[in-house]
């Protein structure tokens, strides 16, 4: 694990998380966190040391030797844990790009249709523009990236 800090929580606010140290960094195609986050795969990074410094996470024992953390205020999924490890997910961290992948975890699970997502193509222009004035008319009741 990198002694790099970090910290994160989920998208009302009320819980909040410093990780004194982070790991290995992941996306598992396992059925499970398909289902757990509700995508296609879970980035997840290895959390040491983690403190949990606002509210506390719910849980949600997924099977006979692992669990997940979740905010019960929101439904954001938090982590990813079992007796000796806990790994939380990297989009719920203020900075996500201080744990970029580095391996797929259960890569027989993957989605057949994953290794094509890059040849979609994105919409023309013009829909883009409209996305962002409609982005930019939308209020976000999000928490910001940060501590409050």
């Amino acid at each position: 694990m990198t002694r790099t800090p970090a910290t994160g929580g989920c998208q009302c606010g009320a819980v909040r998380y410093a990780i004194g140290r982070l790991g290995v960094a992941s996306i598992c195609h396992c059925r499970m966190c398909q289902k757990a986050f509700g995508g296609l795969f879970a980035p997840l990074v290895e959390a040491g040391d983690i403190v949990w410094t606002r509210g506390n996470r719910s849980i949600f024992h997924s099977s006979t030797t692992n669990w997940r953390g979740f905010c019960s205020a929101c439904g954001t999924p938090l982590t990813y844990e079992h007796e000796t490890l806990i790994e939380v997910a990297i989009g719920t961290l203020d900075n996500p790009d201080l744990a970029p992948p580095t391996v797929q975890v259960n890569p027989s699970h993957r989605r057949h249709f994953f290794d094509t997502l890059p040849d979609i193509p994105a919409k023309p222009e013009a829909m883009r523009v409209e996305d962002d004035v409609w982005n930019a008319s939308v209020k976000s009741h999000q928490h910001p990236d940060h501590d409050t």
